[in-house]
């Protein structure tokens, strides 16, 4: 491909333009090599094809084993995403749910507890508060694909981001009443998805958090997505839900959370997985795991969902410009749009959250005066005043916390 000579940080604008496009297939027509079995209704899955190829249509397939899908922007346009259109973040394969059918799943609670817990689903609806909030869940990876020199792992370009409404409970009163102890740090969470080596003894992920963060009681566990249980493909039964940090510390498939007296070195803790350099560094550098810092808050972010990129819009005549905004460190105070890349900038609408977490809306009404080609750019600030930048930001070894502004092409006819 022939980068722009406006190119930062080796990234060509199609590059960036191409993010949004409407480019996706069908899964069921653009399934590589050894993706049918991964839902060929196998003893791991227990559900055919068919079954967990209708729990999302239209999502991008970035990986067949484990299967990891990312939603195209506009398919995110609804207000609450959808279960179908939640992308997918897997690490090894989906549970044996013959093994440990929904029935008799439970979830245990031990460790620096006083109490030891062990609770079945019904226990978590009878015995403490149901809870229902929209939260937003975004992988740590998204936008990984745009960084120079790349970066190993999915290349999520936009996608890995959704805002559905979550049902359970809180995490901080089921911790509470396990009676966590003075010297707990932090907690260690331990699901049932297989390792993809086959290895019994290997766990394709455990990560855990602060006790800190787990107290707060917007940190849910939960067994329903917009009033229906859980996908298979993001966590059925049940799973954690971590609100403004990487995705990958909600757990899915839960049956345990360890409270331990130091920070968890389970799967994907240590070395640089989910971690930034603790300095800036230059594109390729080689960064010392001990200098390497977890990830906690992710950025401010936001997303266009309407217009498609290439779209056309009528001279003279306004088109509304719409899409979503979030932040780890707190609410979004301002969205603004340009069409001029960057020289001056519009206020857009911008809603308020439906509650501590979720996404916020934004419209803006555009009208382009002359015909020809133009590129509408957005960008977020939060109320700690941080800003998305206009190219990618801080170059990491896994490509993380990429929250450059999006951008789509329209062309005034």
């Amino acid at each position: 491909m022939k980068k722009s000579k406006n190119s930062k940080l080796g990234v060509s604008r199609r590059h960036l333009l191409l993010a949004g496009a409407s480019t996706v297939a069908c899964l069921s027509g653009m399934m590589p090599a050894g993706f049918s079995s991964v839902f060929a209704g196998e003893p791991e899955t227990g559900l055919d094809s068919e079954a967990l190829m209708a729990l999302k249509d239209g999502l991008t397939l970035l990986n067949a084993r484990p299967v990891n899908m990312e939603t195209p922007a506009h398919l995110l346009d609804d207000a609450i995403t959808p279960a179908h259109r939640l992308f997918v973040r897997n690490n090894g394969h989906l549970p044996d749910y013959d093994e440990h059918p929904e029935a008799s799943w439970t979830l245990t609670i031990d460790g620096e507890v006083t109490t030891p817990l062990n609770l079945s689903i019904a226990d978590l609806k009878r015995d403490f508060e149901v809870v229902r909030k929209q939260i937003w869940i975004e992988c740590g990876g998204n936008g990984r694909k745009f960084y120079e020199p790349g970066a190993s792992g999915n290349q999520w370009s936009l996608g890995a981001i959704g805002c559905p409404i979550w049902t359970g409970v809180r995490l901080k009163d089921v911790l509470e009443r396990a009676g966590v102890k003075d010297n707990a740090v932090y907690t260690a969470h331990h699901s049932i998805d297989t390792h993809l080596s086959g290895d019994p003894d290997k766990a394709p992920i455990s990560r855990g958090v602060p006790i800190a963060k787990a107290l707060d009681e917007n940190c849910l566990i939960v067994f329903e997505m917009n009033g229906a249980p859980l996908p298979v493909l993001n966590g059925f039964p049940l799973r954690l839900i971590v609100p403004g940090w990487p995705g990958s510390c909600s757990q899915k498939w839960l049956k345990r959370i360890q409270i331990r007296d130091r920070i968890h070195d389970g799967t994907k803790m240590t070395g640089a997985a989910y971690r930034m350099p603790a300095y800036p560094v230059s594109p390729g550098t080689e960064v010392p795991k001990e200098d390497m810092v977890i990830i906690h808050e992710l950025p401010v972010k936001s997303l266009i969902t309407s217009p498609v990129t290439g779209a056309r819009a009528p001279v003279g005549e306004p088109i509304e410009v719409r899409g979503h905004a979030w932040s780890g460190e707190g609410d979004v105070v301002a969205l603004e749009v340009s069409v001029d890349f960057g020289a001056s900038w519009q206020k857009a609408t911008l809603d308020a959250p439906a509650n501590k977490y979720a996404w916020q809306q934004w419209r803006a009404d555009l009208t382009f005066e002359k015909a020809g080609y133009y590129e509408v750019w957005a960008r977020a600030t939060d109320r700690t005043g941080k800003r998305q930048p206009s190219v990618v930001p801080g170059w990491n070894p896994k490509g993380y916390l990429n929250n450059m502004q999006h951008r789509v092409a329209v062309f005034a006819v």
